[in-house]
């Protein structure tokens, strides 16, 4: 491991994964925008432009979001994601922790109107990127819902009160932060052992190309 791999790791704890996994995840690439708000969590820029994240930050943040997830009942934990490559990993997070998945376009009145046909109560929001799922954001916040969010280096915090430092556009990068995050929700529930084997891996919750219709578009 190099000097600069070592930086990215946490003083004081071992990364819930070894650090080549989460590398070669892409879990730290974050895009060629950095906002005052994620400064905080950069570790350094390539020579391409791309800003990096700390990966030892993205690893305290998702323990620290499992542990406020597994506080709540998994009925009333909204799990959100307007990003193509967030579905796949999204539905089968709330298919192991038993939250409710919500995909594509987030209808308006959701949250806010009751007379929405499909309305819900949520008491948790966790969106998978604070820009493409801001409606969802807008509506938690006015209704006094907290709202974790997966950040990238191009977002703000604006309705958000707990980020999560990380690359939420990549395909195998959203993979693994909900296969992360789906694992350690258990462990703090006490649904799996701290050295229990998940039974489900990362592929599991990667998003198949061949499911992608080429009307539906990729990532942006």
């Amino acid at each position: 491991m190099s000097k600069d791999e070592k930086e990215m790791v946490p003083k004081t704890e071992d990364l819930l994964l070894p650090l080549e996994d989460l590398l070669a995840a892409g879990l730290h690439i974050g895009t060629r925008i950095k906002t005052g708000d994620m400064k905080q969590y950069i570790y350094r820029v390539r020579p391409d432009g791309l800003f990096i994240l700390n990966i030892g930050k993205t690893d305290e943040k998702i323990r620290l979001a499992a542990k406020f997830i597994a506080r709540f009942d998994p009925s009333r934990v909204l799990v959100v994601s307007s990003r193509l490559y967030g579905k796949a990993p999204l539905e089968k997070f709330c298919e192991k922790t038993r939250t409710v998945p919500t995909v594509g376009r987030f209808l308006p009145g959701f949250i806010s109107n009751p007379l929405q046909p499909r309305h819900g109560e949520p008491q948790l929001v966790v969106v998978t990127d604070p820009r493409a799922d801001l409606q969802a954001i807008t509506e938690a916040s006015s209704s006094g819902i907290p709202v974790i969010a997966f950040c990238d280096t191009d977002n703000t915090f604006s309705g958000v009160d707990l980020a999560i430092p990380i690359n939420n556009k990549g395909r195998r990068a959203l993979a693994m932060a909900y296969w992360l995050l789906a694992r350690q929700v258990l462990r703090e529930r006490g649904e799996l052992a701290p050295d229990a084997e998940f039974p489900l891996t990362v592929d599991d919750f990667e998003t198949k190309l061949a499911t992608i219709s080429p009307k539906m578009g990729g990532e942006d």
